[in-house]
């Protein structure tokens, strides 16, 4: 069987944390062997990524384990002055947050916006 492959969009830092329990709920339902996740995050929810003061990190870190792969916008990053380094180091920088949700929809991937 293949996976199935979901795309969770977080561009509000008030649904990082409602996002985060999608994301291991779907995990502890489907079983991690069976996704494929990424999660994108633009606008000011790429805040939510940064190592300094975080209180969303354990977690972060917990589903990252999971193969969980988080994707942070440049252009927001651009925007918010967030440099990589400031980033968790499992974090991937896409160039558009909105462009790499298009090319995940568009390969067959199930979008996710809590």
């Amino acid at each position: 069987m293949d996976k199935y492959k979901v795309v969770f969009h977080i561009d509000e830092q008030v649904k990082v944390g409602l996002t985060l329990h999608n994301i291991s709920n779907l995990i502890t339902d489907i079983g991690g062997d069976n996704l494929e996740i990424e999660t994108v995050a633009n606008s000011d929810a790429v805040q939510v990524l940064v190592r300094s003061n975080n209180e969303f990190g354990p977690m972060l870190k917990e589903l990252a384990e999971k193969q969980v792969v988080f994707c942070a916008c440049a252009n927001a990053m651009r925007n918010l002055g967030i440099q990589k380094d400031e980033l968790f180091d499992f974090v991937t920088v896409v160039s558009s947050g909105v462009g790499e949700i298009v090319k995940k929809q568009a390969a067959g991937w199930a979008y996710i916006r809590p």
